[in-house]
């Protein structure tokens, strides 16, 4: 088990930062990445996420993606409070917000306010500076190029990590068959650079007093059909999301055949994460593309 943290380290660590906490955390459950603790404070309780060291980057990088999705003004995200190191410790000092199983009209007010989200527009696909998708880097570097953004930042940067680990053979032959034909899936469609969530399944949203909220983004500027797929991948989302999205702003033509694609990164992520349980699904997602495109020429090809 992960070391308790220095408790009273991190309180004066917050108390530079004007938050005034007392050492008496509550461990509390549900993180696959970080540990998660709940600590009073003068201001109300605080969520507190904490690691080791190195995980500063991720934290930092989160409190960002977490300020620049409030900016937008359209989904309720926790406020960031402070990301640090103290006692030997990472952490993320977020708001504390009561979370319940979102019902009907919460999943029609975030599928709403979601498309509202993707309405806000960066100059470019990636984002200002690399972030993390779970623990996974997920480099984000600035480009004009959609498809050769996620071509190269996206499916093979995950294809490549799963090689490392030893997982090669059927996956990365057609891995790379499909890379090479990603433009076939993108006929008629140019996608803008949406502001995203980045890593929007069922456990990283709820409901808060009755309002949508979500929390632990992996925030980049990208197709808005990528945050889409994530919530058709493990559940947790409602017909009353989807009716709302689609009312707000329609997916364009074509979408469900680029949704297994988009899939594909997030089970690729699991994949590299958690091991070979989902390593028949990758296979199987690349499997279909593979079909789908089997008369598409591969990029540059005759």
């Amino acid at each position: 088990p992960a070391p308790v943290p220095d408790w009273p380290a991190i309180v004066d660590r917050l108390a530079a930062s004007g938050i005034a906490a007392r050492p008496a955390a509550r461990p509390l459950s549900g993180g696959d990445i970080s540990a998660a603790w709940k600590l009073e404070s003068d201001d109300g309780a605080l969520f507190v996420k904490t690691g080791p060291p190195d995980a500063l980057p991720m934290f930092t990088a989160e409190q960002q993606a977490l300020a620049e999705l409030a900016a937008a003004e359209a989904v309720r995200v926790p406020r960031a409070l402070a990301a640090d190191v103290a006692g030997g410790t990472a952490f993320l000092a977020l708001e504390f917000l009561p979370l319940s199983p979102p019902d009907a009209a919460a999943n029609r007010a975030f599928g709403t306010a979601l498309a509202a989200l993707h309405r806000r527009k960066g100059d470019s696909f990636g984002w200002h500076r690399d972030n993390t998708i779970g623990s996974t880097p997920q480099p984000n570097p600035a480009s004009d190029d959609w498809i050769g953004f996620f071509r190269e930042q996206r499916l093979e940067h995950q294809l490549g990590l799963a090689a490392g680990a030893g997982y090669r053979g059927r996956l990365q032959d057609d891995g790379l068959y499909v890379a090479e034909r990603l433009e076939h899936l993108f006929a008629d469609y140019e996608p803008e650079p949406s502001l995203l969530h980045g890593d929007l399944w069922g456990g990283n949203w709820a409901s808060s007093n009755g309002e949508p909220v979500m929390f632990d983004p992996a925030t980049y500027y990208g197709d808005r059909e990528t945050d889409l797929a994530m919530t058709r991948l493990f559940g947790g989302f409602r017909a009353e999301f989807y009716d709302a999205y689609e009312a707000a702003w329609p997916l364009a033509p074509g979408s469900e055949t680029r949704l297994p694609l988009y899939q594909l990164y997030h089970v690729l992520n699991h994949l590299n994460l958690f091991g070979g349980a989902y390593l028949g699904r990758a296979e199987s997602l690349l499997a279909g593309l593979r079909r789908r495109l089997g008369g598409a020429r591969a990029r540059g090809g005759a």
